[in-house]
């Protein structure tokens, strides 16, 4: 696979999940490497040398769903893929955010490259032309169930292929047939098999789940931070970061974590001014068991991002076009790994903000602080300090802990019992976007909190890499000085977390990749 600033090449089935980001994250261009295009055009011409046989092929020479025993003339396969695609545009909902739309139509690009969906080249170039020109379709969040593919917002991006329903051109909704015009880009005709191999498929789940892990990994970073800066806020001890407490545990996320942590507090004055004559044996869970929480949701993160790489570069419509040239239906749009991944990552999410909120309740508790005043304000009853920021905090917390229920668990039969178990994955990954936002908020005001406190530890010092990031956050939001509106403050911190710009504050190699 090659780079450069505005292209990516795509070699189907290796598609990294940086590469994936990229494509999230700006606006650089997925390009088909070209080695893909014999594999294509071998499948679609298997489909249509299945047109002369006698056999009832699923969604080729038949309806779909429970519709299947029903047998269609050859005559109409373009009517009828015409119709299954038209008929399953039922999405209701907001429109999916852009970066959403693009990882997904490049989801797709890359599984009907793979050469065993059956469709023309000529189909895949169309969404590679899209992607290129950003005319992204608009694709409402709601209603797919994570089986039989994420059918109504795959359908959404085929009626706009197709030149139907509405397209988004920088920012702008359009008819569809309007977008593609302008830039000279053919509506597709569908033909036999290609309607079906459009809208069958887990890439709108598999898209968000993806972006949730990006959202996630982001926040746990974050986290480390905001943790490592709330220890040394808090008069907290390292000694329970020694590494040979992790090692003889044996988790790699909880070594790693100890090991960014231990580095993230090198050199601190605050520390060194109580190794000595210090009383206290232990300090609180939120403060002590970081490596073992946040070193779990890193593993936890880790073993979803390998389901997701994998389901990123799979084919998962029905049927597939077999190497010999057969056509075999199966179940492969079945979302279940995306469904439990996504499930994973919401629990991840969620313990990140649950132990993140706590240490900012033991920042704001003078009974716990290590001498610091309480609510982080010199003039406690005069002013309130941090007292309402930290109960935002427990508001977004107990938010995410009612969205981490698992999705994955709540299925239910559905197309006339055709359909009658399903995984439930779309929504279930959708979720983390809020989820996210909510745990960014929770880090952010962890931050606040925390550059307050080592503030209020002056004249000792942090350690050099947590005073870039106390910068980082002052060049921002000043010192609270006297009570003022909060609200600015916590939107601009979270800003940071999300943006990145507080991972980006310290040095690179402290931090730990999926």
């Amino acid at each position: 696979m090659t780079k450069n600033a505005d292209v990516v090449t795509i070699v189907p089935g290796s598609v990294s999940l940086p590469v994936l980001q990229t494509i999230y994250e700006t606006s650089v261009t997925p390009v088909l490497d070209p080695s893909a295009y014999g594999l294509i055009q071998r499948s679609a011409d298997h489909v249509t040398a299945s047109l002369s046989d006698s056999r009832a092929h699923y969604g080729i020479k038949t309806g779909v769903g429970k519709l299947a025993k029903i047998r269609v003339s050859v005559d109409d396969a373009e009517i009828i893929q015409r119709n299954i695609v038209l008929s399953h545009c039922c999405g209701v909902g907001k429109p999916l955010p852009d970066g959403v739309v693009r990882l997904i139509m490049t989801l797709k690009l890359m599984s009907l490259s793979r050469g065993a969906s059956g469709v023309r080249l000529n189909v895949v170039l169309t969404l590679a032309e899209m992607l290129e020109h950003n005319v992204l379709p608009v694709i409402p969040e709601k209603g797919s169930v994570g089986a039989s593919g994420d059918l109504a917002p795959l359908s959404h991006m085929a009626a706009a292929m197709m030149g139907e329903s509405v397209v988004s051109i920088g920012g702008k909704i359009v008819p569809a047939r309007d977008g593609l015009a302008s830039h000279d880009i053919k509506p597709i005709t569908l033909r036999a098999k290609e309607g079906v191999a459009l809208i069958n498929g887990t890439q709108t789940s598999t898209a968000l789940a993806l972006v949730g892990l990006f959202k996630a990994h982001k926040g746990l970073l974050s986290s480390l931070i905001s943790g490592a800066l709330s220890t040394d806020a808090a008069m907290g001890s390292t000694s329970p970061f020694h590494p040979e407490i992790h090692t003889l545990r044996g988790h790699r996320g909880q070594i790693d974590v100890a090991s960014s942590l231990r580095a993230l507090m090198a050199g601190s004055e605050i520390r060194a001014s109580h190794l000595e004559g210090d009383a206290r044996v232990q300090d609180p869970y939120s403060l002590r068991c970081q490596p073992q929480v946040a070193g779990a949701c890193l593993d936890l993160l880790r073993q979803a991002a390998e389901t997701l790489w994998i389901e990123a570069n799979a084919v998962t419509d029905n049927p597939l076009v077999l190497s010999d040239g057969s056509l075999v239906s199966g179940g492969n749009f079945h979302a279940e790994p995306v469904a439990f991944a996504a499930d994973q990552i919401a629990i991840a999410i969620c313990e990140i903000g649950s132990i993140s909120q706590r240490r900012t309740a033991l920042l704001v508790d003078d009974t716990l602080n290590n001498g610091l005043p309480a609510f982080l304000t010199t003039t406690p009853g005069l002013s309130s300090g941090f007292m309402t920021a930290e109960i935002t905090a427990a508001a977004l917390m107990s938010e995410n802990k009612q969205m981490s229920h698992p999705a994955s668990v709540d299925s239910m039969p559905m197309s006339a019992n055709q359909e009658d178990h399903v995984s439930m994955a779309c929504h279930g990954a959708r979720r983390l976007l809020q989820m996210a936002d909510n745990l960014d908020a929770i880090i952010g005001i962890e931050i606040l909190a925390a550059a307050q406190g080592i503030d209020l530890r002056h004249p000792l010092k942090t350690s050099g890499e947590l005073l870039a990031v106390y910068q980082t956050v002052r060049d921002i939001v000043p010192k609270l000085i006297e009570d003022r509106y909060m609200a600015d403050d916590l939107a601009a911190a979270a800003h940071l977390v999300s943006s990145g710009k507080i991972v980006a504050s310290v040095s690179a190699h402290i931090l730990q990749a999926l």
